[in-house]
């Protein structure tokens, strides 16, 4: 396996200046929303990509084009499980940790899954990139900040969750004990690994069937409403196009200074989901209703949500540098083109 790549001096890595020819990276989740633009990066960067994938969320259509490259391999199975994921591991130089749950439709319907899909498989992962001294990059979210209202957000602050009658909080959980296993495979182990909290990462290819909010939004509009917004709209959010944060990804995994750091993956920009709706509304120039639903119509009783995240990017930009990041005026025109471009228009 390749040696950590050595910059020096703590100065942030320029994600452009990074090359893969020669490299072998898997993904697990590859199938997936981020996990697709990420192997896509790096394959046109040079590395060989495999990708596995039990495509419960992925779809085999986001990697269509990928498929017949010399350098990409898919495998259909699960981190759980998948017998050959130690040889697929011994291959690698980097391993993109992506797999788990996704979405709070999800979580709040499933949370036994949740658990299962988010712990043991990253454990797993932890386990054979030590043996195989390959880097790890584990997906992490903003979920485990909690009921933390502090703004910005920052890596060291502590974490709040709500009790555990509030399910969507077993998500939170789950990414807390993976962070965890990961910093505590870094300290005994010496895995190079990094811990991305990514803060609504967005872009073509997301659904909006586990409740991610702007492709809802989008085909709602495009269906001709009403878009439908959760309790009085106040709740404030950043968002962050894919392929800046594929970028990040990069930087970070290139730049030892990261090795056994947590670092926010986000915009900093924030608005209101209730003046989301109404740009999205203007973006694709449909005349239609917003209509507010509470909370209880929405996820059933006891559903609580976190009124405001705003990440602190001082970390991040420490580390990686990011010229020029795309704006939400760019990402609406992504996510609506590609909303319209598709025969089949999820369900919302």
């Amino acid at each position: 396996m390749t040696e950590p790549v050595s910059v020096g001096s703590r100065r942030p890595i320029d994600p452009a200046q990074v090359c893969y020819e020669g490299r072998t990276c898997l993904i697990t989740g590859g199938a997936g929303f981020i996990g697709s633009h990420l192997a896509e990066e790096l394959l046109r960067r040079g590395a060989r990509v495999l990708v596995l994938d039990d495509l419960s969320t992925g779809s085999v259509a986001n990697i269509a084009a990928l498929r017949g490259q010399e350098r990409f391999e898919f495998y259909e199975g699960s981190v759980a499980d998948w017998p050959g994921l130690e040889e697929l591991v011994e291959r690698c130089d980097e391993v993109y940790h992506l797999a788990a749950a996704v979405g709070v439709d999800y979580v709040v319907k499933y949370p036994i899954e949740t658990v299962t899909r988010n712990i043991f498989p990253t454990e797993r992962v932890l386990q054979l990139a030590a043996a195989s001294r390959c880097r790890v990059f584990v997906a992490s979210s903003s979920e485990v900040y909690g009921r933390g209202s502090a703004a910005p957000m920052r890596e060291e602050d502590d974490t709040v969750l709500g009790a555990p009658d509030k399910t969507r909080y077993i998500y939170a959980l789950t990414k807390l004990v993976d962070e965890y296993l990961a910093l505590a495979y870094h300290r005994q182990r010496g895995l190079a690994v990094v811990i991305g909290r990514f803060f609504n990462v967005v872009g073509p290819r997301q659904s909006g069937r586990y409740g991610m909010v702007i492709p809802r939004f989008v085909s709602q509009a495009l269906r001709g409403g009403p878009i439908v917004v959760h309790d009085d709209g106040n709740q404030i959010r950043c968002f962050m196009h894919v392929r800046d944060a594929v970028q990040v990804m990069i930087g970070l995994m290139n730049n030892p200074d990261a090795y056994g750091q947590i670092v926010n993956i986000g915009s900093d920009v924030a608005i209101t989901i209730r003046q989301l709706a109404e740009r999205v509304r203007e973006a694709v120039g449909n005349s239609v209703p917003i209509k507010h639903i509470s909370y209880e119509q929405a996820f059933g009783p006891g559903f609580e949500d976190v009124r405001c995240r705003i990440p602190s990017l001082a970390k991040l930009r420490s580390l990686v540098k990011l010229e020029n990041p795309r704006d939400l005026a760019a990402i609406l025109r992504d996510v609506i083109a590609f909303e319209a471009s598709r025969s089949n228009t999820e369900e919302p």
